[in-house]
């Protein structure tokens, strides 16, 4: 996997009040004679901006991009490899010489709103400001406001590497002409306050279509009509595929009870579906962290996106001789590596071992994330609704290429499930970068 409305609203639905009344109320009988002074009320309103702002980033995941493995928070460092070159994420700690030191609350409301630094320079959309532009002014201002309250780290990471047929401001400029349209996020006068909170959400802070949109070769985000720009896609620079969120055969959640869909967001498993890879991450670092209302909010709005077209190609192979050999030879790996969890049916164990039978992950098109799972291992992530979750443990040293490919052939035409073979050219292509993060 790994997200995204009006400022009062984040307020209450944080927790936090934004008035001094409220705030004051537990001790009224102790200061009824005695006046807050000026700098007193200052300073509370700052902690309470503050304490909203942690809580926007954490819905926003800045952490997961801006923090390298065992880096410190917010240092950046972070390698993003795309087709355009290797983005290094920068450091946001209030750091004056390697990271926002010097940043005023204008120059971080141009860089979501606009993809502008400080200096004017043009961003590149390896960071979201396609879909953070949609992020209030008043919400920009509480997430910069906890980022200057951090303590600096001087960390002073290496240049982004981008293509050199790429590194030019007015191609970039040609780019935001065609792709990227700045405004704040405006609500539906036609939906509840619930469905605009859960779109600004989806769209906006969480940035969902960062990874969940079709891209063309040139990067910008392919919208159809009616599906938010959530078709699915192969994720940049990742051997990871985002499945649609509008369509059924994929990972559209149309059907599903609101209480599942919320499930699924905040622990990160459900009765239908189980999260790994990236979107394991998302659930991990940001999504658990939502109050009940985000979370409810959110599963509102993808429950009622409209159904899409998968734009996968479902191509279930001929039952040639050939064919049901290659079957036969999977099913006997299958039993020896695989049976023991999911069954000799692919049933599972309810809450332990996900289904194989019926999974649409398991059908999905391209493979690309049941071999990862299989190379990689599959584990969801640890969350507070689900500390202790059963995994899946890495098969990559175990079986040769052509042995997975074999055995998730089987799976993807075994139990009623229909789908293409997986080949050992997709295995091999999926082994890249399966140490990286």
């Amino acid at each position: 996997m790994k997200i995204a409305v009006i400022a009062a609203a984040v307020a209450v639905l944080a927790g936090i009040s934004l008035s001094p009344g409220v705030i004051g109320a537990t001790s009224l009988k102790k200061e009824a004679k005695a006046e807050k002074s000026p700098t007193s009320l200052s300073s509370v309103l700052l902690k309470q901006r503050q304490a909203r702002g942690a809580y926007l980033a954490r819905a926003g995941n800045c952490i997961g991009c801006h923090t390298t493995q065992g880096g410190l928070a917010y240092a950046g460092g972070r390698k993003l490899a795309t087709p355009f070159g290797t983005f290094v994420t920068s450091n946001i700690t209030p750091d004056k010489a390697t990271g926002i030191g010097d940043w005023n609350e204008d120059d971080f409301w141009k860089a979501l709103h606009e993809g502008k630094s400080r200096d004017g320079r043009l961003l590149y959309p390896a960071f979201p400001y396609t879909e953070y532009t949609k992020i209030t002014r008043e919400d920009s201002d509480a997430i910069f406001a906890h980022l200057r309250a951090l303590e600096p780290v001087v960390q002073q990471n290496p240049p982004s590497q981008v293509a050199s047929r790429y590194d030019f401001q007015p191609l970039l400029t040609l780019w935001r002409a065609a792709y990227f349209k700045p405004g704040v996020y405006q609500a539906d006068p036609t939906k509840s306050t619930e469905w605009n909170r859960g779109a600004y959400l989806v769209q906006g802070l969480g940035h969902c279509s960062a990874c969940h949109a079709e891209r063309n070769p040139l990067g910008g985000m392919i919208g159809r009509k009616g599906d938010d720009k959530l078709g699915g896609g192969q994720i940049m620079g990742s051997n990871w595929y985002a499945p649609s969120l509008t369509s059924s055969l994929e990972a559209s959640t149309a059907g599903w009870p609101i209480e599942e869909i919320v499930q699924l967001l905040t622990t990160g498993i459900s009765p239908r579906a189980t999260t790994s890879g990236p979107m394991a991450e998302v659930v991990s670092q940001s999504l658990q962290h939502l109050t009940k209302e985000d979370a409810r909010a959110m599963a509102v709005y993808l429950k009622s996106l409209p159904e899409t077209q998968s734009h996968q190609q479902v191509n279930p192979p001929a039952q040639t001789e050939q064919v049901q050999a290659w079957l036969r030879y999977g099913a006997r790996i299958y039993k020896e590596h695989c049976q023991d969890c999911h069954g000799d049916s692919g049933q599972g164990a309810p809450g332990i071992y996900p289904p194989l039978a019926g999974n649409r992950s398991v059908t999905l098109t391209p493979p690309t994330n049941l071999i990862r799972s299989v190379l990689n291992g599959g584990y969801p992530p640890s969350t507070a609704g689900n500390p202790r979750p059963y995994g899946m443990p890495p098969f990559a040293q175990v079986l040769r290429d052509g042995e997975v490919a074999l055995v998730l052939s089987y799976i993807r035409n075994a139990w009623g499930n229909r789908a293409s073979l997986v080949t050992t050219a997709q295995v091999d292509k999926s082994r890249e970068g399966i140490t990286e993060r």
